[in-house]
Formats: C-alpha cells, sequence, structure tokens
C-alpha cells in the first residue's frame, strides 16, 4: 500500500515550498497520510520527531528550544499537541533562514486553533493533505483534469476528456469506502470499513479533539457530527443543526467550528460580486470524507449529494496543490437557481453541476446557462458531470461528461 500512498498530487508542490521557505507545515484530518508522506522525504540529513511519542511531547512543551538545537533539518509529526513550540520555531528560524530547515504536520488546522496564538507568518508555507483521490488510489498520484480545462479553449474540452483513461467506476462504491488511505486500499468489504470508521471516529473524539479544545460532553458532539453528516450538500442551517442535536444555536456553531478544524467538515462559500441580484450568503455543508460521513449518518445506499462530495474532494486536492490558489464555491439565487460548484480561477469562473444520472439531457444545463448568462464576461463554458459514458454538447455552452473521465 505504501507504495501507492507516496504517489501524492500534493508531493510536488510540497518539494518545491521545502526549497523556498524555512518550514513547511502540511495539515490535514488523521489517517490521511501526512506521516507516510513526510517521514522519508529526503532533504540532506533530515532528523524526525513525533509528538505522538510521550518523551517528545514532553520536551516540545517544557524545553522546546532543545527540541530545535542543533544544525539540523528537522521533521516534525501532530505539531498541534504542542502549540507553544511554534514561538520557539519562530525564533529559530529568525536567527536562521535556510530554506526547508523545518517540515511540520498537524492534524488541525494551525491557523483556526485559538490555542495557537504564532502563524509563522512570512516564514512558513502552508500545505493541506486531503483523503485520497480516486486517481491517487488507483496509482496514478493526481487529481482531476481541472488545469487542463483552464489552461484549453471550451472547443477543446471534448477532446481532452475523451483522451483520459477508460477507467469507469461505480461511484457509490467509491463513496462507501472513502479517501482515507486504510479503507480504500487495504480493506474490501463493508463490515471491515464500519470497523475502521468506527474506530476512526472514538479516537477523533477521545483524543484528537481534545487537542484542540476542551470537550466533555462527546455524546452532544457526536450527535453534531451525525446530524451534520445527514446535510451533505444542503446549506449550513446551524439553528437545525442545533435542534436536531437537541443544542442550542452557540454550541453547534462551535463544535461545527471544531469539525472544520480538523478537517473533517468542509463549507464552500457561495460566488458573489457586486450585482442587483441578490445571493443566498450561507455556505453548504460538506465532508472532507465521504465514508467517514456516510458511516455517521449510518446510510448504505449513497445519495446524489455525496456524488458532489466526491466531486468537491479532488476539487480540494487540486485546488491545495496549485500555486496558483482557484477557488472553489458555489451559486445559488433567492429563486432556488442554484450551480453546485464554481471554480474561480483568476478572471475566468468554470460552472459545474453534478447530476448522479447517466442520461445527461438539454434540461439539466438549465441552471448552467442561467450562470453564464448573468457571468457571460467571465463564465466558461458549463460542465455537467454524469454517471453514464457519453461525451457531448448538451446545450450549446454547456459540455456533458463522465465524472470518471474527469477526476
Amino acid at each position: 500500500m505504501d507504495d501507492v500512498v507516496l504517489r501524492r498530487f500534493v508531493t510536488a508542490s510540497l518539494a518545491e515550498r521545502l526549497r523556498v521557505m524555512p518550514a513547511v507545515v502540511v495539515t490535514g484530518a488523521r489517517q490521511t497520510g501526512k506521516t507516510v508522506l513526510t517521514r522519508d522525504l529526503v532533504l540532506g540529513e533530515r532528523r524526525y520527531i513525533s509528538l505522538d511519542e510521550n518523551a517528545a511531547l514532553d520536551t516540545a512543551n517544557n524545553d522546546p528550544e532543545a527540541l530545535l538545537e542543533g544544525n539540523v533539518f528537522l521533521t516534525i509529526d501532530e505539531v498541534q499537541r504542542a502549540p507553544g513550540l511554534l514561538h520557539a520555531l519562530k525564533q529559530t528560524i529568525d536567527r536562521d533562514r535556510e530554506a526547508g530547515k523545518f517540515l511540520l504536520t498537524g492534524s488541525a488546522n494551525l491557523l483556526l486553533m485559538h490555542r495557537v496564538s504564532e502563524s509563522l507568518a512570512g516564514r512558513a508555507s502552508y500545505l493541506t493533505l486531503w483523503p485520497m483521490t480516486r486517481r491517487e488510489q488507483r496509482g496514478a498520484g493526481r487529481a482531476g483534469i481541472w488545469s487542463d480545462l483552464l489552461a484549453a479553449r471550451d472547443d477543446e474540452w471534448p477532446e481532452i476528456i475523451k483522451a483520459q483513461p477508460e477507467e469507469p467506476e461505480d461511484w457509490r462504491e467509491l463513496a462507501r469506502r472513502g479517501g482515507f488511505p486504510t479503507p480504500a486500499l487495504s480493506l474490501s468489504s463493508h463490515a471491515e470499513r464500519a470497523i475502521w470508521f468506527d474506530g476512526y471516529v472514538q479516537t477523533y473524539l477521545e483524543r484528537d479533539l481534545q487537542d484542540i479544545a476542551s470537550i466533555s460532553a462527546l455524546p452532544d458532539f457526536r450527535r453534531v457530527m451525525r446530524a451534520a453528516s445527514l446535510r451533505v450538500g444542503q446549506m449550513t442551517n446551524q439553528s437545525g443543526i442545533g435542534r436536531d442535536a437537541a443544542l442550542s444555536q452557540p454550541t453547534a456553531h462551535r463544535y461545527l467550528n471544531l469539525l472544520e478544524t480538523s478537517y473533517l467538515l468542509v463549507r464552500v462559500a457561495p460566488y458573489s460580486v457586486n450585482r442587483t441580484k441578490r445571493l443566498i450568503k450561507s455556505p453548504k455543508l460538506y465532508w472532507g470524507d465521504v465514508g467517514v460521513a456516510m458511516h455517521l449518518a449510518q446510510e448504505t445506499e449513497p445519495r446524489g449529494e455525496h456524488l458532489e462530495n466526491l466531486v468537491l474532494q479532488d476539487l480540494l486536492v487540486w485546488r491545495d496543490s496549485e500555486s496558483n490558489r482557484a477557488e472553489v464555491l458555489y451559486w445559488r439565487t433567492t429563486l432556488g437557481e442554484e450551480v453546485d460548484f464554481v471554480i474561480e480561477a483568476g478572471d475566468s469562473l468554470l460552472p459545474i453541476e453534478v447530476k448522479a444520472s447517466g442520461r445527461p439531457h438539454f434540461r439539466d444545463a438549465t441552471h448552467l446557462r442561467t450562470f453564464r448568462r448573468e457571468y457571460r464576461d467571465k463564465a466558461r463554458a458549463g460542465l455537467l458531470l454524469h454517471t453514464g459514458d457519453v461525451v457531448e454538447w448538451v446545450a450549446p455552452d454547456v459540455l456533458a461528461a463522465p465524472w470518471w473521465r474527469v477526476f
């Protein structure tokens, strides 16, 4: 499994940043493969320290300078367990700004953690390691062809998409296994994955969550997790989630923020410009891993929203590995017109609609065409992803394509 896991799309970006910055911070949910990605990375002489080990954690908390001393390249795993270490790291970097000196990993977004007061601004570059894409699971070490589509003319898209490998797959099985390396690559049955996911959630609640916040009412937190997992692809309604979990809105708000800080929850912001048509401002709610979401919701049959979530997962991996970072948004009006995702890259907008159907029709392109009319100066052709096998223009400005040819 490790040979496949090492072929991650983010690897090239990680190496590039290590050549430029004194520190690089790789964050992502627990078990996404951060340790495997960074442990064996060779850049001169690099020492590896894991703060999961009690002795190293004790030194990091009580004598961080001792941990950092010496003219060595250092990898520190699970740095969120010792937030105070970052201040000592800042002072060390200010004395010696040699590129690639420090490689840090963490299972929480350090920039969102209230306990972390030091962001290493100007001293560190941040990368996110999301669960594996479908193509990473197949050993290709990449995400979808989003950059290829953005770089090409719209009329070139059909040939680019048709040139992709003929690898049809049941998206529902991809949703069930998710993208964490162990259930995606090593476990073959639903029962085995259920055991793994259950252990993952329990470890997160009892240990990882406590690294970023003090939560004593774990049953309450678990109810919020389940309520959120049942709302995949919906606009975030904190009051509704609070009611489902029998909690106040402020408590639900805090718990959702913690889920986002630990990369389990993803909120997609709406696309908006200064136009007279008023847009809905609430973000849409998705999960960092569909397999975890389905397990929490106790769902065995994926829904169309789970296919949307799979598309988003691939978009996030692509977005966070690119040097010219694009934005991934959605679009919805007060009239209910909606486009699932909008890639904002420079001055152009690529609208994407996702349909869990193998027979795309002209009517499926309606909202994509509405979006293009609204933003005709910036909008590219619409992309309608479906579960069939045809690549065709279902409207003059909307191309239908199988999801498995695009990512």
